[in-house]
């Protein structure tokens, strides 16, 4: 004759707590089936749940709607922390107004429509008229939207290059990073860049190419990039880089030093 199961003894082998306590039960199983943030709302949401007379369902409902949002927060903050933004800006902080990049540039840009389409994006002009902001608020956008994000300098793409040749893994290495939705590139143009960087920016522009969105920004327009570094590289990126790419030139002078001038960069001493 085969023995009877009742819920409360149910895999209750190897379960801490009180035998017969269901709700001790269940927390424990919360732990057991990586449900950290189901554990944090029941003890709270099954007394509400008895006293309001809740259906089971909805308390099942509202339990895996917990898990789902706090893994969701999670996530958003894993891929924030791995994309590598260096200051944070987001399009909230982004001026829309102030901006030469006209609205309805703007507007298309953040729906984010080009990193689905794998198109990349070049933005050029002075320093201080917010390339890099931009840049960093749509990858802020990216990663709010369950995008993957990877930041870099011009500069890191040569030290990537040195780290990943001493044993050959360079190229197992940029297959793994294409693997991001959104790759960044900021800051060319202001000094000549390294062979070490334009080798590494040259193998990421082609190991991207079609597969992946690729967003630059650069104080010289794409078509000056053989002043910085060898002309045959300078081509051969720049000819994968623009071919599916939309350039916005920004145009003006610098916010920053507007805002210096104006006596906007530092708070009042008193």
């Amino acid at each position: 004759m085969s023995a009877t199961t009742t819920p409360s003894s149910a895999g209750s082998a190897g379960v801490a707590g009180p035998v017969g306590d269901p709700l001790a039960e269940a927390v424990e199983l919360t732990r057991r089936l990586k449900l950290p943030h189901i554990r944090r709302h029941l003890l709270e949401l099954v007394p509400t749940a008895r006293a309001q007379r809740w259906d089971h369902a909805e308390l099942v409902r509202v339990l895996l709607a917990e898990e789902a949002a706090g893994r969701d927060a999670t996530n958003l903050r894993t891929r924030r922390a791995r994309a590598g933004f260096p200051a944070g800006k987001t399009l909230q902080d982004w001026d829309a107004s102030a901006s030469t990049i006209p609205r309805p540039t703007q507007d298309a840009l953040t729906s984010l429509e080009w990193v689905g389409r794998r198109e990349n994006l070049c933005v050029c002009g002075p320093s201080g008229t917010g390339k890099s902001h931009f840049c960093e608020a749509l990858g802020q956008a990216a990663v709010e939207a369950g995008m993957t994000v990877a930041w870099f300098t011009i500069e890191d793409l040569g030290a990537f290059v040195r780290r990943h040749r001493a044993d050959d893994s360079i190229t197992r290495a940029l297959a793994r990073l294409i693997r991001t939705d959104l790759i960044i590139i900021d800051d060319i143009g202001l000094l000549p860049v390294s062979p070490d960087a334009a080798e590494g920016f040259y193998r990421l522009v082609d190991a991207a190419y079609e597969r992946r969105s690729l967003a630059v920004s650069s104080n010289l327009h794409p078509s000056g990039f053989d002043e910085i570094m060898p002309k045959t590289l300078a081509t051969a990126t720049v000819d994968r880089l623009l071919h599916h790419a939309h350039i916005v030139v920004t145009q003006g002078d610098s916010y920053r030093l507007a805002q210096a001038t104006s006596g906007k960069g530092v708070s009042p001493l008193t």
